[in-house]
C-alpha cells in the first residue's frame, strides 16, 4: 500500500519517519523542501500533491491549523483525488473544519478520519504516540494497525470530528495542569520552599501526573527547548473556546490560561515549550522557578 504524507514539520517528520521504519512506501510533499530530502534520503519518494494524490490509497495530513487544512485539501487535493481513496488528517483542527471537509470528500467517495495525536516530539519520535480518532468505524478498524507503526495507543472516539473534540478537551486539560504546576510551585518559592522539594513531595500524590512529570522538572532547569510551542497551544486553545461556544460549554478556566499563554507569548516565548507558562509567574513576582543545581 503506497501512502501519502503532507506536512513534514516538527510532528509530522519524525511520524512519516516511523512508516518508512515499519517498511511502508512512503511518497511525501512539504511547503519546505528541507524535511522533504531528509524523507528522500531515508528512502521516501519526494512528490507534488498531484503525484501522491495519482500514486496513494491512503493520504496523512499533519498541518499547522484548520486553514491550512482546508486550503491544502480543498483546493490542491481535491481536484486530484479519486473514489475509494481515504484522507487521515492528524492536524489539531476544530471539529467542525473535519466534518465541513469530510462531507466535500464524500461528494467523491472519499474516506476521511480526523485523528490529532497527543505527545509532542518526543513521542512522535519514538512512536509512542496517542491517537483519538473520528470517523466511519470501519476506516478505524481497517487503518489502526497502521496508526500503530507511529503510535502506541489508538483510540476509536466516534463519528468524523470526535477525534478533534477529544484532542481540544486533552488540550484544555493539559493546559490546566501546567499553569496550575507553575502556580503551586511559585507559591512555594515565596515562601521559602524549594520547588524541587514541592515537586518530590507531591508527584506521589494525587497532585502527580504525566504533566508534572514532563514539565516541571523543564520549569526547574529553565529549559524552554519545544516539545510542544506556546503558540500551538494557544491555536489549540483558540479552537477549544470556539467550540465550547459553539456548544454552549462553560471554559472559564482556559480562557484564564489562555490570556497567561498569550501574555508569555508577548514576551518573546512564542517558540518555547508550553511549561514557559511559568515565565508568566515569574513576571509577576520577579522570582524564578530555576533550581540551578539540577
Amino acid at each position: 500500500m503506497n501512502i501519502g504524507f503532507i506536512g513534514l514539520g516538527i510532528m509530522g517528520k519524525p511520524m512519516a519517519k516511523n512508516l518508512l521504519r515499519a517498511g511502508h512506501p512512503l511518497f511525501v510533499y512539504n511547503r519546505s523542501t528541507q524535511s522533504v530530502q531528509e524523507l528522500a534520503a531515508a528512502g521516501a519518494a519526494a512528490s507534488s500533491i498531484a503525484q501522491i494524490c495519482a500514486q496513494c490509497s491512503v493520504i496523512f495530513t499533519m498541518l499547522p491549523d484548520s486553514p491550512d487544512v482546508r486550503s491544502v485539501v480543498l483546493e490542491q487535493l481535491y481536484p486530484h483525488l479519486k473514489g475509494g481513496q481515504v484522507l487521515i488528517d492528524m492536524t489539531s483542527i476544530d471539529p467542525g473544519v473535519s466534518r465541513e471537509i469530510g462531507e466535500k470528500l464524500a461528494e467523491k467517495q472519499v474516506g476521511m478520519l480526523d485523528e490529532p495525536v497527543s505527545g509532542g516530539e518526543p513521542k512522535a519520535v519514538d512512536a509512542t504516540l496517542s491517537f483519538m480518532v473520528g470517523g466511519q468505524d470501519a476506516l478505524f478498524r481497517q487503518y489502526a494497525p497502521l496508526l500503530k507503526t507511529m503510535g502506541r495507543t489508538v483510540t476509536y472516539c466516534g463519528p468524523l470530528g470526535a477525534g478533534n473534540t477529544v484532542k481540544l478537551a486533552n488540550q484544555m486539560i493539559v493546559a490546566a495542569n501546567i499553569a496550575a504546576a507553575a502556580e503551586g510551585l511559585m507559591l512555594a518559592r515565596r515562601n521559602g520552599v524549594s520547588p524541587e522539594t514541592v515537586f518530590h513531595a507531591v508527584r506521589g500524590g494525587l497532585a502527580g501526573s504525566a504533566v508534572m512529570e514532563a514539565k516541571v522538572p523543564m520549569m526547574l532547569r529553565n529549559d524552554t527547548q519545544p516539545g510542544f510551542r506556546i503558540r500551538l497551544h494557544i491555536k489549540d486553545l483558540k479552537n477549544a473556546l470556539r467550540a465550547a461556544a459553539d456548544s454552549g460549554s462553560p471554559a472559564p478556566l482556559s480562557s484564564v490560561v489562555m490570556q497567561q499563554l498569550l501574555a508569555v507569548q508577548e514576551a518573546g516565548f512564542s517558540e518555547a515549550d508550553h511549561s514557559a507558562i511559568a515565565k508568566y509567574y515569574e513576571a509577576l513576582t520577579g522570582e524564578t522557578l530555576y533550581e540551578p543545581d539540577l
